[in-house]
């Protein structure tokens, strides 16, 4: 029913920019908080960025200043827009949403994951 489709990911310079984006299907409403997670070769996985419904946004150290997440209510689409991407950037980014169904049923997707590759 739920999915997650990422799109933009690709091969950037160092220095570089790039946006990613992530739009969820299958007749949803009621997002509470989406954003991204990014697993680079031989790390966990870490949080990147996440943002609410109502526009609260939370970043990873390692991002902040760089990176900024928005998203899109009624597209039910988070954004996310990189800028001065290190080396250290390079990694599969997951975007997940989380979706409130009740005072006491929530449930968390995942999408399949874009690769992002900072090199020279």
């Amino acid at each position: 029913q739920v999915q997650l489709v990422e799109s933009g990911g690709g091969l950037v310079q160092p220095g570089g920019s790039l946006s990613v984006s992530c739009a969820a299907s299958g007749g949803i409403s009621n997002i509470n908080t989406m954003g991204w997670y990014r697993q680079a070769p031989g790390k966990e996985r870490e949080l990147v960025a996440g943002i609410t419904s109502g526009g609260s946004t939370d970043y990873g150290d390692s991002v902040k200043g760089r990176f900024t997440i928005s998203r899109d209510n009624a597209k039910n689409t988070v954004y996310l827009q990189m800028k001065s991407l290190k080396s250290e950037d390079t990694a599969v980014y997951y975007c997940y949403a989380e979706i409130v169904y009740s005072d006491i049923l929530n449930e968390v997707y995942w999408g399949q994951g874009t690769q992002v590759t900072v090199s020279s």
